[in-house]
């Protein structure tokens, strides 16, 4: 497995008691304090933006993304009996 080298430093602040409390977590897990870090901000980014619900696209995307909504739209095999059945979620 090919090995990525890390070229940019995150530096931030904390007081004594986060920075124990953070420590302990890294104890707990048998990691290292960048990794643990990293791996849980990383899990926050992800989820942040896959909650976006703006995107901003640049103008080559934007021709694109008319295009492709000016297209018509193609039948999916299935949906209209998929939203005919009675949903799992309602009593």
């Amino acid at each position: 497995m090919a090995t990525t080298t890390k070229q940019a430093r995150i530096e931030m602040r904390a007081t004594h008691d986060e920075r124990d409390l953070i420590a302990r977590a890294v104890e707990s897990q048998g990691t290292d304090f960048t990794s643990f870090v990293l791996g849980y901000a990383l899990e926050a980014a992800r989820r942040v933006l896959a909650d976006r619900d703006a995107f901003v696209l640049n103008e080559t995307a934007q021709v694109e993304w008319e295009r492709i909504n000016s297209e018509p739209s193609q039948p999916v095999e299935g949906l209209r009996e998929l939203l005919m059945r009675p949903s799992p979620f309602t009593a």
